[in-house]
């Protein structure tokens, strides 16, 4: 499958695709958004108008069907993935997800069987694998700037948010039946499908989950420990009704350590007998764009060199399903 110019549609242009992701798609040569689509037609309508949008829709069908469209961006919650995902394949369009690729691992196997009989591509949302500061880290591990990597810890705790607390509004990252889990599944995927790209995937998994403060019904905080195929170790402390926020990952070898964010900006730390190192990175303006450009790249070419694929993207849901499954069963 090879494309002069990739003409993008996107079900459901929500928030992320006002800065983050949308404009990339306009922003990249080869690449052209020609449609978008939300329930709410009026608001597809706005979109389009404020964006230079060519054409919206209020029905995803008829967005995927339309001959003018070459590849899918669908941008909605996880529980309506799996169905746009298997009708874009369908319709023989490459598809680019949003993460959590899905609500659980069994809806992305479905996801990726139905787009590999169709024959197109699949990728996730997952745009840290292409941004600098990321690449940078995966540098300094295959430069051996650490030694062996022993073990990582990631931890991540924030406040309750206002928009968790009305338990008549609540938002649909907190409502399992549309997101597959709560905020755990939102944002610690960023960091676990981070890991899986820096070191390796998880290949045994423990974890355990509960709801301390009671907003909500999807559990609050996880604890879980996994082991990488490399053999390399890990473990992870999440909690969205702390004090304060928190974010700090450390990969620890056996000559040193890196210290990092998942969603912060603050320096890349290498830290050695010999003392300190630290790297700073713009933040991309669209946070997407590398990302895309990548998959831009594939879609021109034909080739398959994207970092973030179906079968990436399943293996961070596989591992949240597993620290989670205690909490659901």
């Amino acid at each position: 499958m090879k494309f002069d110019k990739v003409r993008w549609g996107i079900i459901g242009c929500g928030d992320v695709t006002e800065v983050k992701s949308g404009p990339a798609f306009q922003k990249i040569n080869n690449s052209e958004l020609v449609a978008v689509m939300r329930r709410t037609g009026g608001l597809a309508k706005d979109y389009a108008n404020r964006h230079d949008v060519p054409k919206w829709y209020d029905n995803a069908d008829e967005l995927i069907n339309d001959p003018e469209i070459d590849a899918i961006y669908i941008a909605t919650p996880p529980g309506s993935h799996k169905e746009y995902t298997i009708k874009a394949a369908k319709a023989g369009k490459p598809v680019y997800v949003e993460k959590p690729m899905a609500r659980n691992f069994d809806e992305c196997q479905e996801m990726i069987g139905a787009c590999e009989e169709a024959g197109v591509p699949l990728y996730v949302a997952y745009y840290r694998r292409a941004q600098q500061r990321f690449l940078k880290i995966k540098e300094l591990l295959e430069n051996g700037a650490v030694g062996d990597v022993r073990f990582v810890s990631s931890t991540q705790y924030q406040k309750a948010t206002e928009d968790v607390l009305d338990p008549q509004h609540l938002p649909w990252r907190v409502q399992p039946e549309l997101a597959g889990g709560g905020l755990f599944f939102d944002l610690a995927s960023h960091t676990l499908d981070l890991l899986d790209f820096l070191l390796g995937p998880i290949t045994s998994v423990q974890g355990f989950a509960s709801n301390q403060a009671g907003y909500y019904r999807a559990e609050d905080i996880v604890t879980g420990t996994y082991r990488f195929e490399s053999g390399v170790h890990g473990v992870g402390n999440w909690c969205f009704t702390a004090f304060e926020n928190v974010d700090r990952n450390e990969i620890v070898g056996s000559r040193g350590k890196i210290t990092f964010s998942t969603f912060g900006n603050e320096p890349i730390v290498l830290t050695t007998a010999s003392g300190t190192e630290q790297w700073s990175f713009e933040r991309p303006e669209h946070v997407h764009q590398p990302l895309v450009e990548a998959i831009v790249a594939d879609l021109t070419s034909g080739s398959l060199h994207c970092p973030s694929s179906g079968v990436t993207g399943a293996r961070t849901n596989w591992v949240m399903g597993e620290m989670v499954k205690n909490y659901y069963q």
